[in-house]
């Protein structure tokens, strides 16, 4: 599995609308052949930055992702609304998404 995270930090005028601007572009990530998760997530601290965390069920499915019409389009857009380089986290990982948390289970 390819695992992905990516920090976005956004221009303050466009935070409010940073998941809604995104929204087509998750969903057409999501209905992709391979992809094992694509979720957004806001930083605490900053409400400008948010996190992807992405997944895909092999570096085919990856490379498939971005050579999608759907990530061309955002990758068009995007550069006008981020403040700075998103950061990036890329590996390759023998898992196939999410496990259970043994240190922490409901009562």
């Amino acid at each position: 599995m390819i695992f992905i995270a990516v920090r976005f930090t956004v221009r303050p005028h466009h935070s409010d609308q940073w998941l809604t601007m995104t929204k087509e572009f998750t969903e057409a990530t999501r209905a992709e052949e391979g992809n094992v998760f694509f979720d957004w997530s806001r930083d605490t601290e900053n409400p400008h930055r948010f996190v992807l965390l992405e997944a895909f069920a092999s570096p085919e499915a990856g490379r498939r992702h971005v050579e999608s019409d759907h990530f061309r389009t955002a990758m068009s857009w995007m550069p006008d609304i981020v403040e700075s380089t998103p950061e990036i986290i890329n590996v390759e990982t023998p898992e196939t998404g999410w496990s259970a948390m043994s240190e922490v289970t409901p009562r």
